[in-house]
């Protein structure tokens, strides 16, 4: 839905005398990137216009239009939107404010449940790159012990929807669960199956001259299909929801890999300096339910709840960046591939590294380094470990606590870290507002977690 209409159905039927806000959480214009600007800019015009819709006076004959504030009657638009502009230029301020934040809550919603490009595929013989399993048994892909494999690869896809009737056609035929996104910059996925299922797969993979890709570039854990819900295979605009055009920023600028032999080095040199390492930031470029149950040691965490506000992040804090060395780190290496090109692509930055393979693969070689607690992932576990280090706590008593669970309201997607005694104690929602709302249908996300934190943090 166009951001123009989004705003004609919110002003259809707005009480202007009880819309408010909190004047120290506003966000200023100016801080505010291009597009977001140009939205705000959308926003302060309809209030206006709202406002000065709110006090015509009807009672006056048609053809005849005059206005009401004040104690006063304005017969002219001109004398009148003076006179708001004047008097009332707080009060705008605020229509303006709840209706940008309304809007971009709206549009957050709407990418959320974002949906692939359905175009059916040219006819084409996928059946060519689907491995024979007459020789293997169906209870050995459908039954006995599993793996949840994670892989991406950037790569040019000339007709991403051949391959995704590939892909459908190869998980239908394996019974893996997950998700996979395809665009024409490549792929990313996260599949769950048997051990057979996923060997065949990964097989399937690497002998598709497409992708070239290797043993190594498929990261690896303990699951099978049970620990997703379905299997979605679609084709996108980016293969990882950055909200930046491929074409306008390409993982080709991304930073300088680093092995996790290397990329341990560098954080171990880093704690080694103590206070004096003024010149490095070790990054975090997830999302912060996901550093709070575990991340590197001495790391920037940012407080964003989705990869697709990082480059507002990076724009509101530009000067932390400022002639340092940045090491960065994913879950996978997937997000940093996006999030260290566009750190480059501002040229505040010495140098720009980021840990090939993510996390995953550096547990895999260091599990009880210098990353301490879980690992979070995106499917019905949540998190995994390689370590006993339990970093965060329960939301309610403070105890240590790490295993997140969704908030038990209804429509409400928020994850809750809460202990054993308080879940039975029946505090399983996410915050206040939730818990008085348990079991009752309200607005997705509309709760105390999601208005109360500042979208994008200031840090610098």
């Amino acid at each position: 839905m166009a951001a123009d209409d989004i705003l004609c159905a919110e002003f259809m039927d707005w009480d202007l005398d009880t819309s408010t806000c909190n004047a120290d959480g506003l966000k200023r214009e100016k801080q505010l990137s291009a597009p977001q600007r140009r939205c705000y800019s959308l926003c302060k015009r309809k209030s206006f216009s709202a406002f000065v819709a709110s006090k015509r006076d009807d009672g006056r004959e048609p053809g005849s239009p005059s206005w009401r504030c004040c104690g006063q009657t304005f017969e002219r638009h001109s004398a009148f939107h003076k006179h708001a502009a004047r008097t009332h230029h707080a009060e705008i301020g605020r229509l303006t404010q709840t209706t940008y934040e309304r809007l971009l809550r709206r549009l957050e919603e709407e990418a959320e449940t974002e949906q692939p490009d359905q175009r059916e595929a040219d006819p084409a013989d996928v059946l060519a790159w689907i491995p024979e399993t007459a020789h293997i048994s169906e209870e050995q892909l459908r039954n006995g012990p599993g793996k949840v494999l994670l892989y991406y690869r950037y790569c040019q896809v000339e007709d991403p929807h051949v391959v995704c009737a590939w892909q459908k056609a190869l998980c239908e035929k394996l019974h893996l669960t997950g998700k996979v996104r395809l665009a024409t910059e490549g792929i990313n996925g996260t599949v769950g199956g048997t051990n057979t299922a996923t060997r065949l797969y990964v097989d399937a993979m690497r002998a598709h001259p497409l992708f070239k890709m290797e043993e190594e570039d498929f990261k690896t854990s303990e699951g099978g299909a049970d620990c997703f819900k379905d299997m979605t295979v679609g084709v996108y605009k980016e293969i990882v929801p950055m909200g930046m055009d491929p074409d306008v920023l390409s993982y080709q600028l991304a930073g300088v890999h680093l092995e996790p032999e290397e990329f341990h080095e560098e954080v171990q040199a880093l704690l080694a300096k103590g206070d004096l390492a003024n010149d490095t930031v070790l990054l975090d470029c997830r999302n912060f339910y996901e550093s709070k149950i575990g991340q590197f040691t001495q790391c920037l965490a940012p407080s964003i709840r989705k990869f697709s506000y990082f480059p507002d992040y990076v724009d509101h804090n530009l000067d932390l960046f400022r002639d340092k060395k940045v090491l960065m780190y994913c879950t996978g290496g997937i997000r940093c591939e996006r999030g260290s090109a566009y750190l480059r692509s501002k040229d505040v930055c010495k140098e720009v590294y980021q840990l090939k393979g993510g996390i995953h693969k550096y547990l895999e070689r260091f599990p009880e380094g210098f990353y301490r607690g879980k690992l979070f992932v995106f499917d019905e576990r949540y998190a995994i470990s390689s370590n006993n280090d339990v970093i965060s706590d329960c939301r309610y008593c403070g105890c240590p606590w790490d295993r997140y669970q969704l908030c038990s309201t209804e429509f409400c997607y928020q994850l809750v870290l809460s202990c054993p005694a308080c879940r039975q104690d029946g505090r399983t929602a996410c915050c206040p507002t939730c818990r008085a709302k348990v079991g009752a249908s309200h607005r997705r996300e509309e709760c105390e977690c999601t208005n109360g934190r500042p979208r994008i943090p200031r840090d610098a």
